[in-house]
């Protein structure tokens, strides 16, 4: 059975999002029968620089540190005298150095009683070395907008926290390394995410290696992205001094004095700072160019989801799971299989948007204020602005962004109507509405399979589909019979 989806309603002008343009509005809403699948291959570098914007959402730097580092690490791996193989590998490396990092994002908002993704930047450019400096960071950042007596428990907490900075940062640093190889990255690609946050004098972690200890580019790895980081914040002047400074102690001698000479270069930071530095990046891409077929698609889909999944206790494998229910209703409702890939895919990385919401109102205990829920509610918008730079994605970015849209106009964060939500994305709307009534919430324990259903069918034909309703209570309860049997 099919879902009819009605067409050619004017849309209020009120309701566009300034970044969809009509076409991209109107895109999608049939089911494409014979729509064919993507090409057999597009760059690996094209998927990797542009979803490294979610990335850097998820560390809490300005769009773009990904692909701004990757310029940067490049020209240092030249100039170290690296040969194409490993230039091939360090360039991977840039791009994925923080595939790990959401793992953490949780535990650094507990601990400081403050958004994560404002604290992660602050103390990415604190000097380790200097305890009465990080002494100072760390109570900035602890219960920030908070009682001084608020404040101080979270600063107390984070000092008694014995060997937090090595545990967080093994688990980012593992992880990150575990994404790139399963992705089939080489291994010195593996290993330079592993050692990243290594210092030249033994001071850093997780390992504590020293000097020709640290694989080659980690080092430069490190050396790249604190350069990048203070540069954006504080200037020119200040990462000379910074580089100065920590010559011999954070960075290797020789890579530091590459990085000095490199500061005076006019043409490598403006290629850094162009508007089209993310296109710049994908063309820098080694002669060993790697070319991604429609599993590798799958692969990098199912990676991100679960960098997507990582940021929260709460929402283990959610994403794996939108994608199942959602795929699962497709075929009760005979999608054809390019809107089945399509549709996993999209229930895979819907949420990748998600990253740039902060912990503290991910795992809150309780309601959500007004700009708690604003903030929630942009989160789609991060999903758009993410999948439709990636070529290979477009067939399915806007599906992936409409997953909290409603039929009668009352989702976010369009507002978008019956008219234009396509059978793909009301699949999507209800596999991902039952995942999260199911799942274990900080605010509720996960509804027994009834009661999700009922709350479903409770706005079944009027905000939700209701073939797509129908065939998922299929589905879950044929499932619970099985098990039962």
């Amino acid at each position: 059975m099919r879902v009819p989806v009605p067409s050619g309603a004017e849309i209020s002008p009120v309701l566009r999002h300034p970044e969809m343009s009509e076409n991209e509005r109107h895109a999608s809403t049939s089911t494409t029968e014979s729509a064919p699948l993507e090409p057999p291959s597009v760059p690996v570098s094209e998927v990797l620089a542009s979803l490294s914007r979610a990335l850097d959402l998820t560390e809490g730097q300005p769009l773009g540190h990904s692909v701004r580092s990757c310029v940067i690490g490049m020209r240092l791996g030249r100039e170290a005298g690296l040969d194409d193989d490993a230039m091939a590998e360090l360039y991977y490396a840039l791009l994925l150095k923080d595939a790990g990092c959401s793992s953490n994002a949780a535990r650094i908002a507990s601990l400081f009683g403050s958004d994560d993704q404002a604290v992660k930047p602050r103390m990415k450019v604190v000097d380790w070395d200097d305890r009465m400096a990080l002494a100072v960071e760390t109570w900035r950042n602890s219960g920030m907008h908070q009682s001084l007596g608020a404040r101080m428990r979270h600063f107390l907490g984070v000092a008694r926290q014995e060997g937090m900075t090595k545990d967080m940062i093994a688990t980012r640093c593992e992880r990150g390394a575990d994404i790139a190889r399963r992705l089939g990255f080489p291994a010195g690609t593996v290993e330079a995410i592993r050692s990243l946050d290594e210092h030249w004098n033994g001071k850093g972690y997780p390992e504590g290696k020293r000097g020709d200890a640290i694989p080659l580019m980690s080092r430069i790895l490190n050396i790249a992205q604190t350069v990048e980081v203070f540069w954006g914040a504080e200037g020119p002047q200040a990462t000379e001094a910074m580089l100065r400074e920590r010559r011999g102690r954070w960075f290797d001698p020789e890579l530091t004095d590459s990085a000095l000479a490199v500061l005076h270069d006019s043409a490598l930071w403006a290629s850094v700072q162009s508007p089209e530095v993310e296109s710049h990046v994908v063309s820098m891409e080694p002669h060993t160019t790697r070319l991604v077929d429609a599993r590798g698609l799958d692969d990098i889909a199912q990676a991100y989801a679960d960098i997507i999944d990582a940021k929260s206790p709460f929402t283990f494998r959610h994403s794996s799971q939108v994608a199942m229910y959602a795929t699962a209703i497709g075929e009760q409702l005979g999608f054809d299989e390019p809107t089945l890939v399509r549709t996993r895919r999209a229930g895979l990385l819907h949420d990748i948007g998600k990253v740039g919401v902060s912990n503290r109102i991910l795992d809150k205990n309780g309601p959500l204020d007004l700009d708690e829920r604003a903030a929630i509610e942009r989160h789609p918008l991060h999903t758009w602005e993410i999948l439709k730079r990636v070529s290979a994605f477009q067939d399915f970015a806007r599906q992936a962004s409409t997953h909290h849209e409603k039929l009668d106009g009352t989702g976010y964060p369009w507002n978008l109507g019956a008219d234009e939500l396509d059978a793909p994305s009301r699949a999507l709307v209800v596999a991902d509405i039952y995942e999260a009534l199911t799942a274990t919430r900080p605010y509720r324990a996960g509804m027994p399979v009834e009661k999700a259903l009922g709350i479903l069918e409770r706005d079944k034909g009027t905000r939700l589909d209701a073939a797509a309703v129908d065939a998922l209570a299929h589905i879950v309860t044929r499932d619970d019979s099985d098990r039962a049997l």
